[in-house]
């Protein structure tokens, strides 16, 4: 298992994360076949974002901690779910976003939403870090839930290319 996809499952598990969803991506891939295979996690695959932040949403206010897990591409999908559910309602849930667009990127479909992530969180005024090497990562995953959860709103951990390798044509 590489370091950077064991520092993410020992935060969720540090922070009581046990319900995740997510839309299948090859990248992000590393990650979510360790998680569906530890028996502490309960998965749930989605077939668009906006399902994972409903799924979410619902684990939360039923009392249960839960993350997200999609590509960057797929972040605009939910962008109304997050701004009228989670925003208003203080509905707090880390979001792993693998961002594609970036360094090595080879499918040109990719760069605009991937490009454009990080400053559509910053308008929304949605917290993120972006995770790009192993210096001080298990603070920043793991400081930036904790953060989520004490701000009561999304956050998002934006997973780059320069840490899990990329997609590969």
């Amino acid at each position: 298992m590489d370091k950077w996809v064991k520092i993410i499952i020992d935060s969720l598990k540090e922070h009581n994360i046990s319900i995740i969803s997510y839309v299948p991506d090859i990248s992000i891939d590393k990650v979510t076949k360790e998680i569906e295979s530890d028996p502490y996690f309960k998965v749930i695959p989605a077939s668009r974002e906006e399902e994972c932040i409903g799924i979410a949403s619902g684990s939360y206010v039923s009392g249960v901690n839960s993350a997200i897990f999609m590509q960057s591409s797929g972040f605009g999908n939910c962008i109304n779910a997050l701004t009228s559910l989670n925003l208003p309602a203080r509905i707090p849930i880390p979001i792993f976003i693998n961002l594609r667009g970036e360094i090595g990127e080879f499918n040109i479909a990719q760069v605009t939403m991937g490009r454009s992530t990080k400053p559509i969180l910053n308008v929304l005024n949605i917290p993120h870090v972006t995770l790009n090497n192993y210096i001080n990562l298990e603070k920043k995953v793991s400081g930036n839930i904790t953060l989520c959860y004490a701000s009561k709103i999304p956050l998002a951990i934006c997973i780059s290319p320069l840490l899990h390798g990329g997609k590969i044509a």
